[in-house]
């Protein structure tokens, strides 16, 4: 086997580089990235809403045991151990003003919540999945009930609906959320 020189070895190194410059293609060109926003889908009083996925810690399904907690609001179903935790279990419907539902379907799950010093799980019936919702997605608030109003500020189209997002932020910043005494 020859042995090439440094020159030879730069000369050569150069010649495949000029080939495949002419014979390469151009670089598809980089998509701005848009940013999107995250919800979790789900249904209460009746309607499709979004809750802020940053707004959620997990999705649990409905603990096997809840203890009751006598001397609080209808929207208290009680008390539950989530992993050694204690979590207070709340009728996100009942809250809301709506009537709640007696048991609860495979669907039902329980949001768990942690704001300002609040951990709570909100049980909801038919989790429809997290979505991702781009800017131009936003849409005019829809008309909404007394209830749900005070904790809606945005809301996007899904599916060619007006879907309101739930602010569990908002929602536990009202006095009426922190005391749960009757």
């Amino acid at each position: 086997m020859p042995e090439h020189s440094p020159a030879d070895i730069v000369r050569l190194l150069r010649d495949i580089e000029t080939r495949s410059l002419l014979n390469a293609h151009s670089m598809p060109s980089e998509k701005e990235e848009v940013p999107l926003w995250e919800g979790v889908v789900f249904m209460v009083a009746g309607m499709r809403v979004i809750a802020p996925l940053n707004e959620v810690r997990e999705i649990l399904n409905y603990p096997s045991a809840v203890t009751v907690v006598p001397g609080t609001k209808p929207w208290v179903l009680g008390i539950a151990n989530v992993r050694g935790n204690l979590l207070p279990i709340l009728d996100l419907e009942v809250f809301l003003g709506g009537r709640g539902k007696k048991g609860f379907g495979l669907r039902s799950r329980v949001l768990v919540i942690e704001h300002n010093g609040i951990f709570a799980g909100l049980q909801i019936s038919d989790v429809q999945g997290m979505r991702h919702f781009s800017e131009e997605q936003k849409t005019e608030v829809p008309v909404l009930h007394e209830g749900i109003r005070p904790y809606v500020e945005e809301a996007f189209v899904l599916d060619t609906e007006a879907l309101p997002v739930l602010s569990f932020s908002a929602m536990t910043d009202d006095p009426e959320f922190q005391v749960a005494a009757a």
